[in-house]
């Protein structure tokens, strides 16, 4: 009886408010498409922004607690209930949880005008609303998933230090961008080991592969988490010196080194397997291109960043954003026409962004043209996930 009240409860909710994945991944891919147009914007003196922030501090705060925020917590919104086993969140909470979120992305954005300590507490105060459910779902269903919780405290703490940088009250301006960044590139480290090997080898099986199948996580992989978290959190404290450029150059060789080892290129025939590698691909293109500019000036940082964001963190995300999607909305585990060109697109974009610098080309020219490019993959996806997510599918109905 009270499983059928708990069903009926949950269907007579909109479906926008049936689990904060679906605005926050709508949501925050419209975000980043708003905060790169802004962006570009500025950079090429079209417009100023009405921050406290500098611009490209803002740029860099944004993408990373703002669109990366939403989207982690979309994805933890989705994914807890299928650990734990508890009921997903749907209702008020939702429209407060989602509304919280916007309103720290207003004011920071409008930070010139609303005090920036506001800005700060709702921003600070979203990813702590997100640890807080966490918290209370694992611990309430024992969960072994513990560890995220870390991670989550970690980002939040992150997140503030970035705050109080923009406000002058840090020696270092980019500590707290340095280390949100390294704890995201620590997520793709670990939950790509978990997924793509396991995606991967679960595709190839069922197409009838017994042979040259993924190698799951063994010491290598271990010794190469260890590796990349000493080397990244040596990055976040001493970004300009050289034994940490040496150490990005191992951590990143070895990253390459543990992709060639989950079959990726047997998997082309499924785009949303296949996706997965080329995403991950970018971590250690990135590390690698880090460690140069560190070591050698001609090397920009600038492409070794953005290899790192526009490539691996938006790559990974969108990869898990559409799959994510389709899976708790009925939908089957297939790309569409429109999803391979989601991919295609943020890779060449951010491919065109990495090369920037070093083309031929007018620089703004370029940037406008990667700018495009990246912006139109986050387009299609909330035209075509962004109303997957918010509409009602076949077995909903049913």
């Amino acid at each position: 009886m009270t499983e059928n009240v708990e069903w009926d409860r949950v269907a007579e909710t909109p479906m926008a408010l049936q689990g904060s994945f679906r605005l926050l991944f709508t949501g925050g891919a419209l975000w980043a498409l708003v905060v790169v147009a802004l962006w570009v914007g500025a950079l090429g003196g079209a417009w100023s922004l009405p921050t406290a922030m500098e611009p490209l501090a803002w740029h860099q705060h944004e993408m990373l607690f703002g669109y990366l925020g939403a989207v982690i917590a979309g994805f933890l919104s989705a994914a807890i209930p299928n650990w734990t086993g508890r009921p997903v969140v749907t209702g008020w909470p939702v429209t407060a949880f989602v509304g919280l979120w916007a309103a720290a992305r207003l004011a920071v954005m409008f930070s010139a005008y609303v005090p920036p300590l506001v800005g700060a507490v709702l921003d600070v105060g979203f990813l702590l609303a997100l640890l807080g459910y966490a918290a209370w779902q694992i611990f309430a269903a024992g969960n072994r998933n513990k560890p995220i919780l870390i991670v989550l405290l970690l980002f939040a703490a992150a997140c503030g230090l970035d705050h109080a940088a923009a406000m002058g009250l840090t020696a270092d301006p980019a500590i707290g961008m340095r280390a949100g960044f390294a704890l995201v590139l620590m997520l793709i480290t670990i939950i790509g080991g978990r997924i793509i090997p396991a995606f991967t080898r679960n595709w190839l099986t069922k197409n009838g592969r017994t042979d040259g199948l993924p190698i799951m996580a063994n010491r290598f992989d271990h010794a190469v988490l260890a590796v990349t978290a000493i080397v990244l959190a040596g990055w976040v404290f001493a970004p300009a010196a050289h034994p940490v450029a040496w150490l990005l150059l191992v951590a990143g060789a070895s990253q390459a080194v543990r992709l060639t080892r989950w079959a990726g290129l047997s998997a082309i025939g499924d785009p949303l397997v296949f996706v997965l590698h080329v995403a991950y691909a970018w971590l250690p293109a990135g590390l690698l291109l880090l460690g140069a500019a560190i070591l050698w000036p001609v090397v920009p940082v600038s492409s070794a960043m953005h290899a790192l964001g526009a490539g691996a963190m938006a790559g990974m995300t969108l990869a898990v954003m559409t799959r994510a999607t389709r899976g708790h909305t009925g939908r089957p585990l297939e790309a569409d026409g429109a999803t391979v060109v989601i991919y295609v697109l943020v890779n060449l974009g951010a491919l065109l962004r990495v090369a920037a610098p070093l083309l031929p080309l007018d620089y703004m020219l370029s940037i406008r043209l990667a700018g495009g490019l990246w912006g139109g993959a986050f387009l299609l996806f909330i035209f075509v996930y962004g109303r997957m997510a918010l509409q009602r599918s076949a077995r909903d109905q049913a």
